[in-house]
């Protein structure tokens, strides 16, 4: 497996580039900015998995990955944001996102889940890791999320979710509906406005409460079916 890391800090950069190299057996190759990853995709054949980090200059990790997804389909995308471990209020198991300190257990773990996921399979997040990582950041703009034939919208301001909508539902209970979802595929457009504002509550409140709704609802289920 091909492995590319876009980080802005060439010491840290190195640091990720070793352990790979230490403790897997893929190929890793190192840039430092968005126009570096690109040249590099334009003269290689393959690459199944991107480390980028979130945000930096020269860097926006999400252009980048959407960006080299079309050279090289079924390409995973990890992200290093800037904000630190200890700041995120939910932990997921299966994560793809990195803050600093980055874990190097569940770093090289989740290479060793992405070499085995299928060549052109969708690239899949927990839809809580995207939530809080945009929250934590302090996106403003809009996420598009697709769950099978499920597609919802999630709208930011300054790290705040102020909006959502599902086909069925508008404000926390379309986004309850997507938490429901877990794993989606997503694309994030700063440039997008809310058309309105349906949702007060903040945002590691709300996604407490979407997955308290959405344990009670399985646990439902499991008793229905028993």
């Amino acid at each position: 497996m091909q492995l590319l890391i876009v980080h802005r800090d060439p010491e840290m950069g190195e640091a990720l580039v070793q352990m790979v190299k230490t403790y897997t057996r893929y190929e890793c190759d190192l840039v430092g900015s968005d126009t570096a990853g690109l040249e590099w995709g334009r003269s290689h054949r393959k690459c199944q998995l991107l480390l980028t980090q979130l945000e930096a200059e020269g860097i926006d990790g999400l252009g980048l990955g959407g960006s080299l997804s079309e050279i090289f389909p079924g390409l995973q995308v990890f992200f290093f944001p800037s904000y630190a471990a200890s700041d995120q209020r939910l932990d997921i198991a299966r994560t793809k996102i990195f803050p600093e300190p980055i874990n190097g257990d569940a770093l090289i773990d989740a290479i060793e889940r992405a070499s085995i996921s299928p060549a052109v399979g969708p690239d899949l997040f927990h839809v809580i890791d995207v939530l809080q990582m945009c929250c934590l950041s302090r996106r403003t703009g809009a996420l598009q999320l697709v769950a099978d034939k499920n597609t919802g919208f999630v709208f930011f301001r300054a790290g705040k979710i102020i909006h959502a909508e599902t086909i069925s539902d508008r404000g926390k209970e379309a986004l309850y509906e997507i938490v429901s979802w877990e794993y989606v595929e997503f694309a994030y457009e700063r440039t997008v406005r809310a058309p309105l504002e349906t949702i007060a509550m903040p945002w590691h409140e709300l996604l407490v409460a979407a997955v308290a709704r959405r344990q009670e609802d399985k646990a439902n289920s499991r008793r229905q079916s028993a």
